[in-house]
């Protein structure tokens, strides 16, 4: 039964891939609403863990994650 699920959904992908080029694909037909594409972040600086200071520009192209936490 689980591959028939996943079968199905790779058809609609493929599906609605295809008809992209005729045009915008029906996002209420397959019961999903797309996300508006995200926006870059902003320019920051920050120190690392040895002092140096670090901008987010000097990351640009790789893959990074970012941790912050607060205490209220």
């Amino acid at each position: 039964m689980r591959r028939a699920a996943v079968a199905s959904a790779w058809a609609w992908v493929l599906a609605t891939a295809v008809g992209a080029a005729a045009g915008e694909p029906d996002w209420a037909a397959a019961q999903v609403t797309p996300y508006p594409s995200p926006k870059p972040a902003p320019a920051f600086s920050l120190p690392d863990l040895e002092g140096k200071t670090r901008s987010l520009g000097d990351f640009r192209g790789k893959v990074l994650m970012l941790f912050f936490w607060a205490t209220w």
